[in-house]
């Protein structure tokens, strides 16, 4: 853990504990419900349109707090200060000057954006993928659920995941930084403790977001080659190896370079990430999928050398994508025909998907549970007992999602439910405790999918609810707990924050389920790779290639033929653990090696592979380690008054100008007709085409 000098001085670079707390503002305005709404159904609209695009753009909650800025000052200045007399509802219409915590209020109202956007991967998997679509009823309902799931996860974990000052929480850094930097809070104390260049940060915002916005146009409309810079598959388009070595799509990304600020913060800013997260996610770059992947791969383990070194997707003996409607559709009630799937073919993982996705995942599972217990059982100890003491919190938020799964018959039973909240309850805490840290999420759903596979065989909607209810309430918890931290940041009384995170989760919801539609029914060839502007679906698509699995297939015959190894990986990642917690208890200087090494992280880290690529992870891993170690270390008066302003500013501008794009240029169909050899090169390629190391043996099939 980090000492408290260096908190403190981390909490002050982020515009933390500069100013004192003025009890007396207003916090609950109709100037903050009224931006905060808009904004959450805005927000919450393209956040969910978005998550059917690859590459994804989150509009962030910078994006946010820029906007709401210059609207609340505004109102400031316009609006009469009259009284609307409604008796103990009386308020006034412009209560004062546009303060932080109205300002940070309409940021947490909108970022449940962020949060809705993970229910509607789930969504758009049962209607677009299995061709199931139980309506408007089911989708507001099961969404609302999860919402209050994951919320009263957070409210049972606040002591534990949310007060510690240790438990930092950088994720929020970007909107503290944002909102003292608009707010002009703190200017002299920033130039007085940091003996660098005279510009202010306020000024150094606006000079990166204008650059960075009219950048932006290069990488994702223009010259979309600088986003995909496989550069050298460019020179040997043909070259299979060439391609797998060092494309940015289906091959390893040896080479990480992009100029696309998007693919860099693919998965967050690096910015905001402690440099020795960085360093445990290198490591495990480097070691599981530039050493071990390969090695399996070119070994041709599990017959991956006839599939892609990387994809999404899912593959027959063919070596052709998976066409799960051979085997699981409509007509056979979404359960799986056993013949169909004899004679058709076993599933096949290439080797990223197959190592990361379930190797690894089993071994972060045994991880994070033997880490928790060795190196913080008080805590464990502590949510223990809140649990008994506030358990009935869950029960409403029980019946929402029992009514969901009974009444619209998607599969999974009531026992389904009360299962799957159990695996969110016992994994919340670690989980907490890594994002609180590390701002970085660990993916623990395939315990989830393997509990559905086996009590809910063959029925594939029973496990991706299980799936939501079970792991996606987990995430959107730990969503919950940064808000709360941001709020006590900001020094905003719980009650408010509680009223605020009720509205912004009735509009959020509504918001995000009516874009899905809409973009079903008006999106051309939406979740299929022909549609415009990357409309494909990626994360459900992912998800749905993993209940295929599991669901359809089940484990039992998923682990009969293939893949049996992966279970070995729980025992090293339930063992691992133990010398390195030996050899940090015998050397506990804080700058030993082994303070610095996180096992659950290094073993969970890469969970966003697939979709997300080495090229995506080197670059992120780079330029992390450039600001957050070098910079930080040899300008640490720079990195301290503008590391967290240049993130806020290349992550809004982005978002901004992504969103600018899309509507003039894609959605009017002004880019028709616009190709040229900057658009075009990068498809011409192996490594756009995954192209396999093998080729298919005679007879057209391999694996039988």
């Amino acid at each position: 853990m980090a000492e408290p000098d260096s908190i403190d001085n981390l909490l002050r670079a982020a515009g933390i504990g500069i100013a004192e707390d003025d009890p007396t503002e207003p916090v609950l305005t109709l100037r903050m419900f009224l931006l905060g709404i808009i904004f959450c159904i805005v927000v919450s609209g393209l956040n969910t349109l978005y998550t059917l695009r690859t590459p994804s753009i989150t509009i962030s909650s910078s994006v946010v707090l820029l906007l709401a800025y210059p609207l609340g000052k505004l109102w400031e200045k316009t609006v009469p200060s009259w009284t609307v007399p409604l008796g103990v509802w009386s308020f006034n219409l412009n209560p004062g000057p546009f303060n932080t915590k109205e300002h940070v209020l309409i940021y947490v109202m909108s970022n449940l954006s962020i949060y809705v956007r993970l229910g509607a991967d789930v969504l758009t998997e049962q209607q677009m993928f299995y061709g199931y679509s139980a309506g408007f009823g089911f989708q507001f309902v099961i969404t609302l659920a999860t919402f209050l799931v994951g919320f009263c996860l957070a409210g049972l974990c606040r002591s534990i995941a949310v007060v510690p000052k240790d438990l930092t929480w950088p994720g929020v850094f970007g909107v503290t930084t944002l909102v003292t930097t608009l707010h002009g809070i703190g200017q002299k104390d920033t130039q007085a403790r940091y003996d660098t260049w005279n510009i202010s940060r306020y000024a150094f915002f606006s000079l990166v977001f204008c650059i960075s916005f009219c950048w932006y146009w290069f990488p994702d409309f223009i010259f979309p080659a600088l986003s995909n810079f496989n550069f050298a598959c460019w020179i040997k388009p043909k070259s299979v190896i060439v391609n797998q070595l060092l494309g940015v799509k289906s091959g390893m990304g040896l080479i990480p370079i992009t100029f696309d600020w998007s693919q860099i913060s693919y998965l967050g800013s690096p910015l905001l990430i402690p440099s020795w997260a960085i360093f445990n996610i290198a490591g495990a770059l480097v070691f599981w999928i530039w050493v071990v992947a390969v090695a399996c791969y070119y070994s041709n383990i599990w017959n991956t050398g006839y599939l892609p070194f990387q994809s999404s997707k899912v593959f027959d003996n063919t070596g052709g994508v998976y066409n799960a409607t051979k085997i699981v559709n409509a007509v056979s009630g979404y359960t799986l025909d056993v013949q169909k799937y004899q004679e058709y073919s076993p599933v096949y993982m290439p080797v990223t998907y197959a190592l990361n996705m379930f190797g690894l995942s089993f071994a972060t599972l045994t991880a994070l549970l033997v880490w928790v217990v060795i190196e913080h059982s008080e805590i464990l100890v502590t949510a223990m007992k809140r649990l008994s003491k506030g358990g009935k919190q869950l029960l409403s938020a029980l019946f929402l999602c029992i009514l969901g799964v009974e009444y619209w018959g998607v599969e999974l039973r009531w026992y389904g439910v009360l299962l799957s909240c159990a695996v969110a309850l016992i994994f919340y805490t670690p989980l907490a405790l890594v994002y609180a840290t590390t701002n970085l999420k660990i993916n623990i759903d395939i315990i989830c999918r393997i509990i559905a596979g086996v009590i809910f065989e063959g029925k594939v909607l029973a496990n991706i609810w299980f799936f939501d209810i079970g792991y996606i309430t987990t995430i959107k918890g730990l969503y919950f707990a940064q808000d709360m931290k941001l709020a006590y940041y900001s020094h905003i009384p719980q009650k408010s924050l509680f009223i605020v995170q009720c509205t912004g989760m009735l509009f959020g919801t509504l918001a995000s389920i009516l874009t899905l539609n809409w973009s079903f029914a008006n999106i051309d060839s939406v979740c299929t790779s022909e549609a415009p502007n990357g409309f494909s679906c990626p994360f459900s698509s992912t998800h749905f290639n993993t209940s295929l699995i599991w669901g359809a297939i089940g484990p039992r015959r998923f682990f009969k033929n293939n893949y049996r190894a992966m279970f070995y990986f729980a025992i090293l990642g339930a063992l691992l653990g133990l010398p390195i917690y030996i050899l940090r208890r015998k050397y506990p200087r804080s700058n030993s090696l082994w303070s610095k090494i996180h096992i659950p992280l290094f073993l969970g880290g890469l969970n966003y592979i697939p979709p997300a690529t080495g090229m995506n992870y080197g670059s992120w891993v780079i330029v992390g380690l450039i600001f957050g170690w070098v910079i930080k270390k040899r300008l640490s008066a720079w990195w301290g008054k503008y590391n967290f302003v240049l993130s806020a500013a290349l992550d809004t501008s982005v978002s901004v100008a992504g969103v600018v794009i899309f509507f003039a240029i894609y959605f009017s169909g002004a880019s028709k007709g616009f190709k040229w050899w900057g658009n075009e090169v990068y498809k011409d390629t192996c490594d756009w085409k995954e192209c396999p190391y093998l080729e298919v043996p005679e007879g057209g099939r391999f694996g039988v």
